[in-house]
């Protein structure tokens, strides 16, 4: 490979330009029919890679793409250092700590989440014909591969959904992340072992095995000791009171090529090391929402694209797409993960209107299932048509999983806000400056409606469950809640706060709106439909500006309850509900 020169930089220039505005214009508008955006950006690669634009303008296609050595050399570069920080961002949405928490159920149905998937994607392509493997002796290896990348979800496209149908926040949303997080820290593990073991064939199984011990070695000190120490370093860096942004980015990047290089060092991927290295700077408190939500927009605005860009420029898909195979790999993976989640919801003691929701919520393989069989395509480990088959029944899993998600909830039980919020749960000016102080001064509003228990009780409920997983949203909204044992319905309170107060919201902005929200500890369904609710009309910027400008309780109320329910239903609640002497009325 010879030198660079201007005509390769110049060509390089063209490349990214071209590549960049067609990928980030098309995932704009997949975006607005909530379709996730590596769909968009997988497109634009078939579109100008050899599958189209090689097949029916080859000209075009090797002037932009020139049969070159240094310059594909150069566009895979930078789609690899795409693919390197794009694991570091999903282990850092990655909360460790919440999902230990929780591993009583998010842990059971996170395993058998794994274990059903793995077991039928690996009898299933045990048997597949000679044709589709690169090399027949390695077919238990090749069975194993498949059974991994047929298994492993896509959080980050669940993750979107949730936030698109304003769950994220509620207890079954943190339930759906949690299990998530876990599945990808085994399914990912599993993964680099199978890979390891691969590429160190022909070494002796004693050295394999040391191999297999510092791995495993390796992950449990990042999830443990190595959390911890991450932290502390982020914590005396934003002690001295630096950039908010720049240094903890530079610091986050510098933790991701040490641990990829490690885990490179060890015999594994250096994929796996980002993605323990995102994991454990998910940990560092120091890091607040905004930097985060900093960090992934950089990653996402301009690495991922061209990394998902770029895999539609190395393979033709229309000359190796296969019916059988990808309809197999579509069926079998998205069937097998249902099914294990489906099995860990059905084994623990969430209520039954809690399956179908998480079921869906794990089929999605999405970017993760694809980067997966990237993997296995490069170290010659799969064919193209198998590799092609992965991709398709990632794209397909991934588009579904939305609409299949919001026809879950509406078939929940329909409840009203209103039956659970009045004109006596309003606090027009919040005179509390700290986060902690609202919730207790709504906590005592809350107590002095309720019979359930007592201020206290609900704060610290209330705190520590804010503590588990903030509850600020975008927009100055935030929705503090908690599970109460003693209640025996909803309870919502809300509380303006002009001036704003600090809640480390993912946009950074002050928070001004406040919905506190009690539920019974038995019924599930109230919670997700209240916050959902909330957080769909709360959305609307002339809501919010309304609510801003009103100038007493009685009418932030009036704008409050027009929004949350139909004209029948303020009807019905004007019927049931009379104000007592002294307090004026609704209107």
């Amino acid at each position: 490979m010879g030198p660079i020169n201007e005509q390769h930089l110049f060509i390089f220039l063209v490349q990214i330009f071209l590549l960049l505005i067609l990928a980030k214009g098309t995932a704009d508008f997949f975006t607005r029919w909530k379709q996730p955006a590596f769909t968009a950006e997988m497109l634009v690669g078939l579109l100008v890679g050899p599958s189209i634009l090689g097949r029916f303008f080859p000209d075009i296609y090797r002037i932009v793409f020139p049969d070159d050595i240094v310059q594909k050399t150069m566009l895979e570069t930078i789609a690899w250092i795409g693919l390197f920080f794009f694991l570091l961002n999903t282990g850092l949405e990655v909360d460790f700590s919440s999902a230990w928490r929780q591993r009583g159920d998010a842990l059971t149905i996170a395993l058998t989440d794994i274990m059903v998937p793995m077991s039928i994607s690996f009898a299933v392509c045990l048997f597949l014909p000679d044709q589709y493997l690169v090399d027949p002796s390695q077919r238990m290896i090749f069975a194993l591969f498949m059974a991994t990348a047929m298994t492993i979800s896509a959080m980050p496209i669940t993750a979107r959904a949730l936030h698109d149908l304003r769950i994220a926040k509620t207890d079954l949303g943190f339930l759906i992340i949690c299990a998530l997080s876990v599945n990808d820290i085994i399914g990912w593990l599993i993964f680099t072992i199978i890979l390891g073991i691969f590429t160190q064939a022909g070494i002796n199984s004693l050295k394999l095995a040391g191999i297999l011990t510092l791995t495993l070695g390796f992950t449990v000190f990042c999830l443990t000791a190595g959390r911890h120490v991450v932290d502390f370093v982020f914590s005396k860096v934003k002690a001295r009171q630096t950039s908010p942004t720049v240094v903890p980015l530079t610091l986050l990047w510098l933790l991701g090529l040490f641990c990829g290089a490690v885990t490179q060092k060890l015999g594994i991927h250096a994929l796996f090391g980002f993605f323990l290295a995102g994991i454990m700077a998910g940990e560092a408190k120091a890091i607040s929402e905004r930097t985060r939500q900093v960090i992934s927009h950089i990653v996402y605005a301009i690495f991922v694209p061209l990394f998902f860009v770029n895999i539609g420029l190395k393979v033709d898909f229309l000359k190796n797409f296969d019916g059988f195979i990808v309809l197999l790999v579509t069926v079998v993976s998205m069937v097998g993960k249902f099914l294990g989640a489906w099995l860990g919801v059905h084994w623990t003691r969430l209520p039954p209107t809690n399956r179908l929701p998480i079921a869906i919520a794990h089929v999605p393989g999405g970017s993760m299932e694809i980067i997966v069989g990237l993997i296995a395509y490069e170290h010659h480990l799969i064919t193209e048509p198998v590799f092609v088959a992965i991709v398709f029944g990632a794209l397909v899993s991934s588009v579904i999983v939305g609409p299949w998600l919001s026809y879950a909830l509406t078939k929940r039980r329909r409840i009203s806000l209103l039956e659970y919020f009045s004109h006596r749960s309003i606090i027009a000016d919040l005179k509390a400056t700290s986060k902690e102080a609202v919730i207790a001064r709504l906590c005592d509003l809350v107590a002095s409606q309720e019979e359930a228990g007592e201020a206290e009780t609900f704060y610290k409920s209330v705190l520590e469950r804010e503590h588990i997983m903030g509850t600020a949203l975008e927009e100055g909204i935030a929705v503090p809640h908690a599970r109460i044992a003693l209640l025996r319905r909803p309870v919502i309170v809300f509380g303006r706060s002009p001036a704003g107060i600090e809640w480390n919201s993912p946009d950074g902005k002050p928070t001004q709106f406040i919905f506190l929200i009690l539920t019974p500890t038995h019924e599930d369904e109230f919670q997700v439909q209240i916050l959902s609710s909330i957080a769909r009309a709360m959305s609307d910027s002339q809501i919010r500006k309304n609510i801003l400008e009103a100038g007493d309780a009685v009418t932030i109320w009036g704008i409050l309850r027009a929004v949350f329910v139909s004209s029948e239903i303020v009807r019905k609640q004007d019927q049931e509900i009379r104000p007592s002497p002294g307090v004026p009325r609704d209107e």
